[in-house]
């Protein structure tokens, strides 16, 4: 097992490519089969599998998320943090906090147009901690 943290800046809502990021700790862990969990830390952020040649595919994302937890919504009780703080939670609850991705090769297992992205849900620029952890078999 490999385990490795990183952290984000994001710059408000929206997402952030970490396919990268990922794809290097799983070849540093010198694992060749296994699986690779990623992990965000937060209750107002996501992560996803989606497609990473298109943007626009991210954009419909956001103005379908908008639609189904709006900011400031009059139902809401939590806003401690302001209008975007519940909308921001139920976001992440409707998406993942965590993902698991094959590891064939010594490398992530994904498809061509996909890509691992970091889902801020928060209007303003926040520092998120990510934890990538390999397991599998190094031979």
């Amino acid at each position: 097992m490999f385990r490795q943290k990183f952290a984000v800046e994001t710059r408000g809502r929206g997402t952030v490519e970490i396919t990268r990021q990922v794809e290097q700790v799983v070849e540093r862990s010198g694992i060749a089969e296994g699986l690779c969990h990623v992990f965000i830390h937060h209750t107002s952020a996501s992560l996803i599998v989606c497609e990473n040649a298109d943007p626009t595919v991210r954009r419909d994302l956001e103005s379908y998320a908008a639609r189904l937890a709006p900011d400031g919504d009059q139902t809401y009780v939590h806003d401690s943090e302001g209008p975007d703080d519940m909308s921001a939670h139920l976001r992440s609850i409707l998406t993942l906090t965590s993902l698991t991705i094959p590891v064939e090769g010594g490398q992530c297992d994904l498809g061509t147009w996909q890509g691992v992205f970091l889902w801020e849900h928060r209007t303003s620029p926040h520092r998120r901690k990510i934890t990538v952890t390999v397991v599998g078999d190094d031979s």
